[in-house]
């Protein structure tokens, strides 16, 4: 209720500033558009506020009403520096230093790199991964090559810097990011940034060692920000992977169902691949996927 009343009040503000800025038009039939154009958006955005606050109540159901409030202290985590050496990898989001991924959809690339740095949030020392998304033109989407030393062709438009951990028994932990947005070759917004500690956000657990189906959990923690859920659905899934996949699910591979209430109605289904990790995402009602098409660890 309390993010409910959040969501309405900003939509008030937003509205009432419009309307300030209505009135502040000199040619009468633009400012009486305005009018019923800030009107709408006010509508829109009230509806919105409704649809996240049924989404939020559908997540209670699933994972219960007590408060959200993970416990761990900072001896439950390794080295990040050690994963793939002294420490075994989470099977499905292998956080060994050097490994990187590159994905396709119709219209972008993204490059997911774990950087030989670390970070301490909230105490717990974070494994940096860099995760690049670049926006393709229609006539790169045939051609596009990209080497590993360099960087992909398209306009970048999020480069972001997540903060992961593991555990000692091999679950991965979110502890936030900083997502830098862009427009035109030049930063926009840092929407979507949160670091575990500050402002109320609290850290999630975005993969299991062991994961059981059926299991529903929180990857991130921010009220309004950061809300990301995740459901077990099958250990044994067999998608059909893209031409240019180099991932194979013949065997079997964890899928996953994510959502977030601040998006009311939208999820995807995720394929991770034991050794590998995050193969194909894919949306279940337009049908498009998200395919692995690089993949290399030391």
């Amino acid at each position: 209720m309390a993010a409910y009343s959040a969501c309405f009040h900003e939509s008030e503000d937003d509205f009432w500033i419009e309307w300030a800025n209505c009135s502040n038009t000199v040619d009468a039939q633009d400012r009486s558009e305005c009018f019923v154009e800030s009107r709408g958006a006010r509508r829109e955005a009230n509806e919105e506020c409704l649809e996240q606050a049924d989404a939020r109540d559908e997540v209670c159901d699933l994972i219960g009403q007590e408060r959200y409030d993970p416990d761990y202290e900072i001896e439950d985590f390794v080295d990040p520096a050690e994963i793939g050496v002294s420490v075994s990898p989470n099977p499905f989001f292998p956080l060994v230093p050097g490994s990187r991924w590159v994905y396709e959809a119709e219209d972008e690339i993204i490059t997911v790199e774990v950087l030989d740095e670390v970070r301490l949030v909230d105490g717990v020392p974070c494994a940096v991964v860099r995760d690049t998304v670049r926006e393709l033109a229609e006539e790169e989407d045939e051609s596009l090559e990209s080497e590993h030393d360099e960087e992909p062709e398209g306009d970048l438009v999020e480069d972001t810097l997540d903060w992961y951990a593991q555990d000692q028994d091999g679950n991965v932990w979110y502890f936030g990011e900083i997502s830098l947005n862009f427009e035109d070759g030049e930063i926009s917004d840092i929407e979507g940034s949160w670091e575990t500690g500050e402002e109320g956000a609290r850290a999630g657990v975005l993969m299991f060692a062991m994961p059981e189906p059926g299991t529903v959990y929180r990857q991130e923690f921010l009220l309004g920000d950061a809300e990301d859920m995740a459901q077990v659905i099958s250990l044994d899934a067999q998608p059909e992977l893209g031409e240019d996949n180099p991932g194979d699910c013949s065997n079997g591979c964890l899928q996953t169902r994510e959502w977030t209430p601040i998006e009311p109605g939208s999820s995807e289904f995720k394929y991770y691949q034991p050794g590998v990790g995050l193969v194909q995402e894919a949306d279940p009602e337009s049908g498009e996927t998200l395919e692995l098409t690089e993949f290399s660890m030391p």
